[in-house]
């Protein structure tokens, strides 16, 4: 009988999936539960890696002219009354404060007190609060666009959570714009859905669908949600990010106008787009294997951990010094932006050390001993790669070529994960083959879903509807890049001019 391979998260991705996924994220050490129901705690391996992810995204929003803010945590009831497509669309999400402070009752418990006048909804976004900023500082075209993004957490109280995917407190960035013209508006929606798509891409490594949502499925309130979608490893979907054009319904509730060059008063068009913390759940499941997560370089918490072989002996503060050289070496190289990011794990707790590193994901593993130092080398494992599939290279070398390594890595992950994609990307014309596709086999794993099948829709609500009610699938986008073509809707057959994105999804 062959030997099982070690690996360090049990159960298996095969064996099953959701515990798969809570074991990496425990095994990696980047979050835990709270005391508090559905909310989480992000460690400093996981916060180090959101910090990552929120520089570079705002790096590119600034590029585009977009300001950053802040705004209330707290929002009138009567705010969100304004749209009413809006707070239906979030009316059971909302936390709601309704006193403002505690006192003791007869049998010394604290209870609410001081009953508010009027409730107050703990943000679970904020069109509304912002909306009112708005109409106070825009009077003329003179003020436009206003582009503005805060950095916050929101709250939307879910009944089913999950770390990273769904909680009932995330962080977030949340843009939204003012504008003259409809046009103006559009092209903004487009434009920051397009850096949606170049930070998944090209810094998370996660290959995404970018398209438009239907009506059932689009942001409440919103004329327009376009959205980018990726494949997981179980093949569900995972929304990645989302940018929506409110048309003027959102200025109309809130009283945002301008005069005109031509001195007429009309209301403003806006925005607004989101990506949050569930980008973190996003490269678990995209890039995690059963020894743990796999971290994308561009963002990695850390780049390279320095793993100096102690003997307990007089060569100790030897190898010491030259590791302490090898990351001073490492440190004046720019990656992306930024010097390489070196971490030194100096504890003599042999190949638990290790494993630790692999469980955490950084991209490259570098032991150094008295025979590494003897020869001016350093020996270096990389973790998209078998775990004992390394390799000796001279210090210097190592330093002068450490960012193409990253590159390289970053390249590959990007490259699996979109071989992944196409591999379980199908074209489906036929309702057998479609219900057979997201229909588990008697396998014993629900867990594992078919994939995204491309196939036609009629533009029908019902019929959207009655997939959804049928197999729990839903239509993630209507593609950008889809092309016109005649065929029979997939679950009425009537005509279709075009195909759309079907997928389970988180």
């Amino acid at each position: 009988m062959a030997k099982k391979n070690e690996t360090a998260i049990r159960p298996t991705r095969a064996e099953n999936y959701p515990e798969w996924y809570q074991q990496v994220i425990r095994a990696s050490d980047m979050a835990e539960l709270s005391p508090v129901r559905g909310c989480m705690v992000i460690k400093p391996w996981g916060y180090a890696l959101w910090e990552n992810m929120v520089r570079a995204l705002d790096d590119m929003f600034k590029a585009t002219g977009v300001k950053n803010a802040y705004f209330p945590l707290f929002i009138p009831i009567s705010f969100l009354e304004k749209e009413a497509g809006h707070v239906e669309g979030f009316a059971k999400e909302c936390a709601v404060v309704t006193h403002h402070k505690l006192e003791k009752d007869k049998d010394n418990r604290l209870v609410p007190a001081g009953k508010l006048n009027e409730p107050l909804i703990v943000r679970p976004t904020s069109e509304t609060i912002i909306g009112d900023a708005f109409a106070r500082w825009i009077k003329s075209y003179r003020d436009l666009p206003m582009l503005i993004n805060q950095w916050a957490n929101v709250v939307r109280w879910e009944m089913r959570t999950r770390i990273f995917l769904r909680t009932s407190e995330f962080l977030w960035q949340e843009g939204h714009t003012v504008h003259a013209t409809k046009k103006e508006a559009i092209d903004r929606t487009y434009m920051m859905l397009d850096v949606y798509k170049k930070m998944a891409e090209e810094y998370l490594a996660i290959p995404v669908i970018t398209g438009e949502k239907t009506a059932a499925e689009k942001f409440p309130g919103a004329e327009i949600t376009t959205c980018i979608e990726a494949m997981m490893q179980d093949r569900k979907a995972l929304q990645a990010g989302t940018s929506h054009f409110l048309g003027q319904n959102f200025a109309k509730a809130s009283e945002i106008r301008f005069q005109s060059a031509m001195e007429t008063e009309e209301y403003c068009w806006t925005t607004s787009w989101g990506v949050s913390t569930r980008l973190i759940g996003g490269i678990i499941m995209t890039h995690s294997d059963d020894n743990g997560i796999i971290l994308p370089p561009r963002v990695a918490s850390a780049h390279v951990v320095l793993l100096p072989i102690l003997k307990k002996n007089e060569t100790n503060e030897t190898v010491m010094e030259y590791t302490r050289s090898v990351a001073e070496a490492l440190r004046k190289k720019t990656y992306h932006h930024g010097p390489v990011r070196v971490e030194i794990d100096d504890r003599n707790i042999g190949g638990a050390r290790n494993w630790e590193w692999i469980k955490k994901g950084v991209p490259l593993r570098v032991e150094i001993g008295p025979k590494d130092m003897d020869a001016d080398s350093v020996y270096v494992s990389r973790r998209d790669r078998d775990r004992k599939d390394s390799f000796a290279i001279q210090k210097d070398s190592f330093a002068e070529h450490i960012c193409d390594l990253l590159d390289e890595i970053q390249d590959g992950l990007y490259q699996k994960a979109l071989a992944f994609l196409k591999e379980n990307t199908r074209n489906i014309d036929d309702l057998d083959e479609f219900n057979k596709f997201f229909t588990p086999e008697s396998s014993g794993k629900p867990e594992i879903h078919g994939g995204f099948a491309i196939s036609h829709w009629c533009g029908s609500a019902d019929c959207e509807l009655a997939i959804k009610e049928r197999l729990n699938v839903t239509i993630r986008c209507i593609p950008f890049d889809r092309e016109k073509e005649d065929g029979q809707c997939i679950h009425c057959g009537s005509h279709s001019e075009g195909r759309v994105v079907f997928a389970k999804s988180y």
